[in-house]
């Protein structure tokens, strides 16, 4: 049997290619290098188009293959000739993957994967799907491409909804809680850097008149990020009054006193 020394894989993203690739070659991401040869684009309406993720992954000098879980069989003879095993995406395979009992993070991201080229292809939406996983152990999805503001919505209404059903659809196959967090083409990033500023200088504004403010109403995720911003900022506390949807935030100093409004700063 040939040692595969490089491999053409594609996949639904960029980061599963490369995981597949490391499967089938049966070593870890340090002992290769990955070409990506092409970074993949959500279909048009309905799907058709779709394009996935296609990388070359091959093993750096010195990095020895499993030969054992090689499930590729060629003839000593060939060796040369075919250095370079491709594998196709197949969508059929997937199909049935979905149906099966699988269970775990990967067959969550998949599920969500499948969900979100759907949905975005059936509105149109082209471009890419990164997925990834952050200190925490929530998985992101980031979407990216263009004509995306009808996944976005009126002040990101749409994009809430999107990982609402995206974290209902993760967790059907994990027993713990896996939160999912999505975005598309960065507005949310864009939207946690304004809430962080604004949550900065109105502890800033506090802690120089000494007296409490409240915040816009906001919802829950914007709140838990405020909460979060200024847990750790000296002499200030924050906690929420009201009703959705015009919960809101109040910003004191610890020994707080005289409330304010914001517009009448």
């Amino acid at each position: 049997m040939a040692r595969r020394n490089s491999i053409e894989i594609s996949g639904k993203t960029v980061d599963i290619a490369v995981d597949k690739a490391l499967e089938e070659l049966g070593v870890h991401r340090s002992e290769v290098e990955v070409e990506i040869l092409d970074e993949g684009e959500i279909g048009g309406l309905l799907g058709f188009g779709r394009r996935p993720a296609l990388v070359r992954v091959s093993l750096k000098p010195g990095a020895a293959v499993d030969e054992e879980d090689d499930p590729g069989d060629y003839d000593d003879d060939d060796q040369e000739s075919e250095e370079i095993d491709v594998l196709e995406y197949d969508e059929t395979d997937r199909e049935e993957d979905d149906q099966s009992s699988e269970r775990g993070f990967a067959a969550a991201e998949n599920a969500v994967l499948d969900y979100f080229q759907d949905v975005l292809s059936g509105i149109g939406i082209h471009g890419r799907i990164d997925s990834y996983v952050d200190g925490e152990g929530s998985l992101h999805i980031d979407v990216s491409g263009s004509d995306s503001g009808a996944a976005i919505g009126r002040h990101g209404e749409t994009l809430e909804a999107l990982q609402y059903l995206a974290n209902v659809v993760a967790n059907k196959y994990v027993d713990d809680y896996l939160r999912v967090v999505v975005d598309v083409a960065g507005y949310r990033k864009r939207s946690e850097e304004r809430i962080q500023d604004l949550a900065n200088r109105t502890a800033d504004k506090v802690m120089a008149s000494g007296r409490e403010m409240k915040l816009k109403p906001m919802n829950p995720a914007e709140r838990r990020l405020v909460h979060m911003c200024l847990r750790e900022y000296p002499g200030i506390v924050t906690y929420s009054e009201g009703r959705d949807p015009r919960r809101h935030i109040v910003v004191a100093p610890s020994d707080g006193v005289e409330v304010i409004d914001d517009k009448n700063e």
